[in-house]
């Protein structure tokens, strides 16, 4: 197979090869760590071996942290999947995967007043596994290398509703985890709006094309959009809203003065505990992170513990956020919720918090089991 392995230089090959010996403890976790696996990583800090080592050790708790191998066989939530627009369709004239990202009838509000901001974000790694998984069918299809992918973005109808915050905090949230932990995964990103059906055709052969982009590819029933493999999205039902609909009883309420944290801990005995969690907050987002203390009894600051889930700002005002860690180490886990950032408004933030036992978590998360009793 052909390839770019096969034109690096012999300082460069020296550094793949030393790379590989100092990553070499995780690269069994990793699903097929090949050169070209490797040579992302590389390419992505300019062959600096420190800052690769450090890029890919992150990305390898990412996958930890997200359940990223189990990814693909997760549903997102109805109403992302009926409207979340984009999708995968055709394939350009090297045989890559391409992508479309539509904008122009993209609810966002919606959106996020009818999922949590970490399902949308999930949906976005599982379509990163999704076009990796179809780079190695592709692969061996074609007889080459095929790992990167063609992004055509739609920007048609783009317009103020698209700029609401917290739809372009989480947009930004998206292209960093992309950035971080799918690099030199892009080969080509087309930005359309006018007169660029010609210049998609010099990239992209017309049978794998749809009509509505230019090219002859129909649905089998000739739809000219192709909506069998791209999802337009629209405008959302209020039904799917749910801050209103989901009515959760919270164990416990709190009042987090602006420019100040809550902490609660528990006690995790055994490796292999789930802690689980829901919370909701009052009028404004909420930062949330876990972090496993250092020092035993004293209450410590968020940067003298070690970051276990790293800390973010949840939109927990418009739909209620919920999650899971599994703890490999005991100890004294600490759930943090921060309001550090607000220096105007306290929040009022509802939870409720369980650990699940070992042989319990895992059959099945949300089932309600095991409890757990803050120290």
């Amino acid at each position: 197979m052909s390839g770019r392995v096969g034109d690096l230089s012999p300082k460069q090959k020296e550094a793949l090869a030393k790379f590989r010996e100092n990553v070499q403890d995780v690269l069994p976790t990793l699903p097929n760590p090949d050169d070209y696996f490797l040579l992302r990583w590389l390419r992505a800090r300019s062959f600096d071996l420190q800052k690769s080592e450090a890029m890919l050790r992150k990305h390898v708790e990412f996958r930890k942290q997200k359940d990223i191998d189990s990814i693909i066989s997760w549903q997102p939530p109805e109403v992302i999947q009926q409207y979340l627009s984009g999708g995968m369709c055709g394939y350009d004239l090297d045989g890559c995967p391409v992508w479309y990202d539509i904008i122009g009838p993209l609810d966002a509000k919606g959106l996020l007043f009818s999922a949590t901001k970490q399902d949308l974000l999930r949906t976005k790694m599982r379509d990163c596994e999704l076009l990796l998984q179809e780079c190695g069918r592709q692969t061996t299809k074609v007889g080459k290398k095929i790992e990167t992918i063609t992004m055509i973005y739609d920007c048609e109808g783009l317009g103020l509703k698209h700029l609401w915050k917290p739809a372009v905090e989480a947009y930004g949230e998206f292209l960093c985890m992309f950035e971080e932990n799918y690099p030199e995964t892009l080969k080509r990103l087309f930005v359309v709006k006018a007169n660029w059906k010609e210049v998609l055709l010099k990239h992209i052969s017309p049978e794998q094309l749809p009509v509505e982009y230019g090219g002859t590819m129909t649905d089998p029933d000739g739809n000219p959009k192709c909506k069998s493999k791209i999802n337009y999205g629209g405008d959302i039902p209020k039904k799917y809203y749910v801050r209103d609909q989901v009515k959760q009883q919270y164990e416990h309420c709190v009042q987090i003065a602006r420019g100040s944290s809550h902490q609660v801990e528990y006690e995790i005995l055994f490796p292999g505990c789930v802690l689980r969690w829901q919370f909701a907050s009052d009028g404004a987002d909420i930062g949330f992170g876990i972090f496993l203390k250092t020092k035993m009894g004293e209450r410590q600051r968020a940067g003298e513990m070690t970051e276990v889930l790293s800390n973010q700002r949840y939109n927990a005002h418009m739909v209620p956020e919920d999650g899971t860690l599994t703890c490999s180490d005991p100890g004294i886990y600490v759930l943090r919720f921060d309001n550090t950032y607000s220096f105007i408004h306290a929040k009022k933030v509802s939870f409720t918090v369980e650990v699940l036992l070992p042989d319990k978590a895992s059959e099945e998360k949300m089932k309600q089991l095991g409890a757990a009793t803050p120290k």
